[in-house]
């Protein structure tokens, strides 16, 4: 696999590896496929990511983005898989993950975890993820 960049001829969807990404391009993705989105600043946490990933139209759009956070020696972190609505259903999410799984396995990686919901467990099943059992704190209303 080619790490700079894929293309999905059938679909149109070209996938690069660390785009130059803007906050605006970035927050007007994330508005459109997740409500209630508050801007971010997205250069903060990409510039200590191990790498990311976006998915892009013929025409420049990007319609797809996941990161992959790491801890420095073996353990990566896939964070904020994002495809724009009109897209969804198509693959891209999973080829977005897949991408990101193999940067980390090329990087010599370990292990890759993911966070998520019940209702999209097939979703990362799919993507070769198994559960686990986790813990967590969400430290914006944990006490001491």
């Amino acid at each position: 696999m080619d790490m700079a960049a894929l293309t999905d001829h059938a679909l149109g969807i070209t996938y690069k590896v660390q785009p130059p990404l803007d906050n605006a391009t970035l927050n007007a993705l994330f508005a459109e496929s997740w409500p209630g989105h508050q801007l971010w600043d997205f250069s903060r946490t990409l510039a200590v990511c191990l790498s990311y990933v976006g998915a892009f139209t013929l025409e420049g759009d990007l319609i797809g983005f996941v990161k992959l956070a790491w801890d420095g020696e073996v353990h990566g972190f896939l964070l904020d898989p994002t495809v724009h609505p009109t897209w969804r259903k198509k693959g891209i999410g999973t080829k977005l993950v897949r991408f990101a799984v193999e940067i980390a396995r090329c990087n010599g990686l370990e292990w890759v975890h993911v966070d998520y919901l019940p209702e999209v467990e097939q979703f990362y099943a799919g993507c070769g993820f198994v559960p686990t059992s986790a813990g967590l704190i969400n430290l914006s209303i944990a006490t001491r």
